[in-house]
């Protein structure tokens, strides 16, 4: 066999990583772009390697039962919503089960039984917070580069998937609820009719460059433009256009970013108009309060506001708080998980190597009332140290939700040194988690594993741990 080789008559058996497929050939495993579990397909080879082979879909004789229709035009293009052919109860499956794999194959460790995954209540506009990206040079679809349509149109949307200078254009994202699309649609509509050029990611010429929407469950909304350079002619039409045809808007913003990478956080986010922040709500784990978050446009919060809810709530359950626990929230962002269990604990102690999220966490510390919480900035791996726990205490439960890269393994270590009772290990990545739960397990049981689906559509999974010291 080699590259380019069409494959008839695979038949697809379950998800792999990354959102692949996996068929067999004459015992070898082939990893599939394209197809569904339960698909009989054609697939052209595009990697061969010493054990395993690659390829993707070229066309499928007999379609799965687990198939779903997908709801979205740009299926197939963009990289955002790739399960959307699979219905949502086999995402579900596959997802837990992706769990368990990394788990026991990565990690080598001994599981007790696995809580279901909880689903997400919405599985479609559940995001609140999208980039899109402007383009020159719009990206084609296969159809059109058949049909010899050429390049060159400018156009508002998405990344393909692994590229940083193809962008195709959004016509409708499933992803965020409205006015989402139409705020997108309203700018590009603006920047055509008034011939304002839209940035080449190439040559680094042209003057529009980002859009961010943020929306929250309060009804707020943000939008931030992102400009190559100063042009206040073009910015103050575009802005003015945005506020009168949308005065939803709440807080509007742009940054001047004459950068070749389109990051602004070491950058000046001015305010054009209305505040600086939108506030997003969420009951406490008792459900009789509310409580609230400010969100600036350099903030993180997680992306599925309702969701994020039911992940906190199963975190501060496997925790069981008596209430008089020393509490340290590693990786602790703007404060979220802080502020949500601040008051079933002594004090939180939250630790977070972005200084603005502390300042953030800070003042979600005050807008909610709550006294019992200190928080520290710094890189935790030397942040978390003896002295540390010295001077601030013994935690009796540590909470981490670190990015998808885990944890630094001196902070693994550092863990093993404190000795909390407890752990609870909150992670967007089973298999970094499942890497540093072996450092872990030198001095801790794994006693519950909670999968959690905070993004629909996609192979991406949410999973709680809980460890108890032996």
């Amino acid at each position: 066999m080699k590259k380019g080789d069409q494959l008839a008559n695979l038949y697809i058996e379950t998800m792999a990583a990354e959102g692949k497929t996996l068929a067999k050939v004459d015992g070898i495993v082939i990893f599939l772009q394209g197809g569904a579990p339960g698909d009989t397909v054609t697939a052209q080879l595009t990697k061969i390697k010493k054990n395993y082979l690659e390829g993707r879909v070229v066309s499928i004789q007999n379609f799965s039962e687990k198939r779903s229709v997908p709801f979205c035009e740009h299926f197939g293009i963009c990289g955002g919503c790739s399960w959307q052919h699979v219905n949502y109860e086999t995402q579900l499956f596959y997802k837990q089960q992706q769990v368990i794999d990394n788990l026991e194959r990565i990690g080598g460790l001994e599981l007790p039984v696995i809580n279901s995954i909880i689903p997400s209540a919405e599985i479609k506009n559940y995001r609140n917070k999208l980039d899109f990206t402007f383009t020159a040079s719009r990206w084609l679809t296969f159809e059109e580069m058949k049909e010899g349509k050429a390049f060159g149109e400018p156009a508002l949307g998405f990344h393909i998937p692994k590229t940083f200078d193809k962008v195709f254009d959004v016509k409708q994202c499933h992803l965020q609820p409205d006015p989402s699309n139409a705020i997108r649609l309203h700018l590009r509509e603006i920047a055509l009719q008034n011939a304002i050029d839209f940035f080449d990611l190439r040559n680094q010429t042209g003057y529009l460059r980002t859009l961010m929407i943020r929306t929250a469950n309060t009804g707020e909304v943000m939008v931030i433009l992102q400009v190559a350079y100063d042009q206040p002619e073009w910015l103050e039409l575009i802005l003015k256009s945005l506020s009168t045809t949308f005065p939803i808007i709440t807080s509007l913003q742009y940054v001047i970013n004459e950068k070749r990478n389109d990051t602004f956080s070491d950058l000046n986010v001015t305010c054009w108009k209305g505040k600086a922040y939108i506030t997003e709500t969420m009951l406490n784990p008792g459900g009789k309060a509310t409580l609230q978050f400010r969100i600036g446009p350099k903030s993180f919060y997680q992306t599925n506001s309702k969701q994020a809810h039911q992940l906190y709530k199963a975190a501060f359950d496997l925790a069981e708080f008596t209430g008089n626990e020393l509490v340290y929230d590693l990786y602790t962002g703007t404060g979220t998980i802080a502020n949500f269990i601040a008051g079933h604990v002594k004090k939180v102690i939250g630790l977070e190597y972005v200084e603005a999220a502390i300042e953030d966490a800070k003042v979600n510390t005050e807008i909610n009332s709550v006294t019992n919480c200190d928080f520290f900035a710094g890189d935790i791996k030397n942040l978390l140290n003896d002295s540390f726990v010295s001077q601030h205490g013994q935690p009796e439960v540590i909470i981490t939700d670190p990015p998808r890269v885990g944890m630094h393994e001196d902070v693994c270590k550092m863990l093993l040194n404190t000795a909390p009772r407890r752990i609870i290990y909150v992670s967007c990545n089973a298999a970094t988690q499942a890497r540093d739960l072996k450092i872990l397990v030198e001095k801790y049981s794994i006693t519950a594993v909670q999968p959690v689906d905070m993004f629909p559509q996609t192979a991406h999974v949410e999973n709680i741990v809980r460890l108890d010291l032996k």
